[in-house]
């Protein structure tokens, strides 16, 4: 497992984390099938009760007035290996909604600790859903989704659980209305007899294209390599502020490409 820069370890049974001496987190919340299925490809298909567990707002004591000053939290999350029917695990997608904060919608900054991902993105939740990626992270990858993009989460080995932290604006809010009225995501991932994810377009959609690689050059964000994004956060607190502020720079978003 990677190490995020911090004492948090991941459990399985039940999902969830455990937080080591001098380490804050709250109660996980766990995200059943049952509240996800309006989003998959079929909705009564079987699958884990409990899909994914969520910690949003975990990270060292000393650090929290340092985040609480930048309008920031540190989430993480542990999904269920397996299939939900033909998709591999996921979630169901939605867009960060506007927040108070700052007025405008945020992006999230991933970062896989186990396992393997899919980081979906699309342009659009319309009927035109834009420009559609799926990223594949391992352990140690990072991948920024950008503000108002439709995004989701998707298990790339459904043999193992995934692990992964991420950066997020603290009055964070999720939008989930124009991704459940074309019944999920504009490409939904299906697993097939040899183990292989591919993706097929979903037809409430507009025609689109999906590009399927590893993560891009986020070197204009000062992301460094082989470093955790928590630990940057430490070297460098302001260095997120993208995150709860985009408005800062909205250059970083224009022809954004992850």
């Amino acid at each position: 497992m990677f190490y995020p820069g911090f004492d948090i370890t991941p459990t399985y049974d039940p999902l969830g984390f455990e937080y080591g001496e001098g380490v804050f987190g709250p109660v996980p919340e766990l995200r059943t099938l049952d509240a996800i299925r309006p989003s998959l490809q079929d909705p009564s298909c079987t699958g884990p009760e409990v899909v994914y567990a969520i910690a949003m707002d975990t990270g060292r004591e000393v650090d929290k007035p340092a985040m609480l000053e930048r309008n920031l939290l540190f989430g993480v999350v542990t999904y269920a290996a397996g299939l939900l029917g033909n998709e591999p695990v996921r979630s169901q997608g939605h867009i960060h909604a506007v927040s108070p904060s700052c007025g405008a919608s945020t992006c999230e900054v991933y970062e896989i600790w186990e396992g393997a991902a899919y980081i979906y993105m699309q342009e659009r939740a319309k009927d035109d859903p834009g420009r559609c990626f799926a990223i594949y992270a391992k352990p140690g990858d990072v991948v920024i989704t950008p503000p108002n993009w439709a995004h989701a989460v998707i298990v790339a080995d459904t043999s193992k659980n995934l692990t992964f932290g991420a950066w997020c604006v603290r009055d964070y809010g999720f939008d989930y209305d124009d991704v459940r009225a074309h019944k999920g995501i504009a490409w939904f991932p299906q697993v097939d007899e040899g183990g292989q994810t591919t993706f097929v377009a979903n037809p409430t959609y507009l025609p689109s294209t999906l590009e399927v690689r590893g993560p891009g050059d986020y070197s204009k964000f000062g992301l460094r390599k082989d470093i955790s994004i928590y630990q940057q956060f430490i070297d460098n607190p302001d260095e997120f502020l993208y995150v709860s502020r985009p408005q800062l720079d909205p250059s970083l978003w224009e022809h954004f490409i992850p």
